[in-house]
């Protein structure tokens, strides 16, 4: 293709938040984009973008497992895309990409930092969600970390989001007992009669950890792996209920991403039931294990061709939506992976 000038549209991460992140923290960009490729460059187009809880750790002031995102930058994120033009042997006009391109229409990559989607093995958007980085935490993190056995009881919190859902059915193919925490009935409703849990529990109908917690005791007798993404209140209640040699898998604390990542709320004084049940506790993330992405596929791909295996997708259509989705996250609003359709 002869280079050419185009418009590209861009969300550039602008403020940072101190509470809920929204459209005031982004400033929507339309710059002129030169499609001229360097050798081994490859242009392509988003289709399909990805939100995540994660964004809202690295926009914190303090350093994560990343430094902060830098303002004034196109916010990172991936994205599953078609090749426009290649200077690659290995992409050619129309293959269908996995990239880290972040929240704009248009991007030039390096080929190494492209996957290419096989479009017959799954849908598309499968590589954004289970095939891809929710699928590796939630296998990883419950296969390597959590470790389950037959007859062994899970509790998963958020256990309707991207990871979450996952995490659930990986633990019944385990062949465990599996209890589902999430936000209203529709999503409880969801965790038992889709996924077949053997019981889903509303956290919004308890008001404190305590009664949340006798709940919890009520339904599983006791907790021997629990897979937290989501902390605060719910992790507070589910802890006391952890049982012998029990662990405790921290993916995600989402209940404290508005506002309590630079100054974290203080968890309840629980390090000595984990002593008198000498129980673990480890914090995972996807990175970790990108290496292994092909161990996970080869056990999951099938599951998903035979539809074994329910991944759900809430798709908001519009690039002009994609701040709006991320806040959507903190709502609870998601069942499944959440993408904007650009």
């Amino acid at each position: 293709m002869p280079p050419v000038k185009v418009l590209n549209k861009q969300w550039i991460y602008a403020k940072r938040p101190n509470g809920r992140v929204s459209s005031e923290h982004y400033e929507m960009r339309e710059a002129e984009f030169n499609t001229e490729l360097a050798q081994n460059e490859v242009l392509i187009k988003a289709e399909y973008i990805s939100v995540d809880p994660y964004m809202r750790i690295q926009q914190a002031e303090r350093h994560s497992f990343d430094a902060p995102h830098p303002l004034g930058t196109v916010q990172g994120a991936g994205a599953i895309s078609k090749v426009v033009d290649s200077k690659s042997d290995g992409f050619k006009k129309g293959d269908w990409v996995l990239g880290y391109s972040g929240w704009q229409l248009l991007a030039k990559c390096h080929a190494n930092d492209l996957t290419k989607i096989d479009t017959e093995a799954a849908p598309v958007t499968t590589a954004l969600g289970v095939l891809g980085m929710p699928g590796r935490t939630a296998w990883f993190g419950l296969m390597e970390a959590g470790r389950p056995k037959p007859g062994e009881t899970v509790v998963v919190s958020g256990a309707a989001g991207a990871v979450g859902s996952l995490v659930v059915q990986f633990a019944k193919k385990a062949g465990c007992r599996v209890y589902g925490i999430a936000g209203g009935a529709n999503k409880c409703q969801f965790l038992t009669s889709k996924l077949g849990l053997d019981g889903a529990i509303d956290y919004r109908q308890f008001h404190d950890a305590d009664s949340l917690s006798a709940e919890v005791q009520r339904l599983t007798k006791g907790v021997d792996i629990y897979f937290d993404n989501v902390g605060g209140m719910i992790t507070d209640a589910i802890i006391p209920q952890i049982k012998l040699r029990g662990r405790v898998i921290i993916c995600g604390q989402i209940s404290q991403y508005d506002g309590g990542i630079d100054t974290p709320n203080r968890g309840p004084r629980f390090l000595q039931h984990l002593l008198f049940q000498r129980a673990t506790i480890q914090g995972i993330l996807a990175r970790d294990y990108t290496h292994r992405m092909s161990e996970m596929l080869e056990i999951v791909s099938p599951w998903v061709r035979n539809n074994e295996i329910v991944f759900e997708e809430t798709i908001v259509e519009g690039f002009d939506k994609l701040p709006d989705a991320l806040n959507s996250l903190f709502e609870g609003a998601n069942i499944g992976k959440l993408l904007v359709r650009v």
